[in-house]
């Protein structure tokens, strides 16, 4: 497995155990994660608010189902479940672009689609 592929394991894993310090050591200090049309975060103090998100309890589930990569960009598919503070449930879908340099993510955008929306095509 590519060193990429690696810190992006690692991220997956610390994002499911909300360990701050693991996550944040997978990230250059610039880091952007943004979920177009949501938000975007800029630098690792931003990101690291994100980790245990004020809207959720816990830490969430996170499964990958595919890691590709192609030179500095690795894509993760999968899937995440989380209990929110409201009482709903959190299931959804992901694509995760991860931008890698020297091993680290310098940037992160999320697409993110709930299993529970109710989708009509009329």
């Amino acid at each position: 497995m590519s060193v990429n592929k690696e810190t992006v394991e690692e991220y997956m894993a610390a994002f499911r155990l909300s360990d701050h310090e693991r996550v944040l050591a997978c990230l250059t200090d610039d880091v952007i994660w943004e979920m177009p049309g949501i938000y975007q975060h800029v630098g690792k103090e931003a990101f690291d608010k994100e980790i245990e998100n004020e809207n959720f309890i816990g830490s969430p589930t996170i499964q990958i189902i595919k890691l590709v990569e192609e030179n500095d960009v690795v894509i993760a598919e999968g899937a995440v479940q989380g209990n929110m503070k409201n009482g709903n449930l959190l299931d959804a879908v992901f694509c995760d672009v991860f931008e890698m340099k020297n091993g680290k993510i310098k940037k992160l955008t999320s697409y993110l689609m709930s299993r529970n929306a109710s989708l009509k095509f009329e």
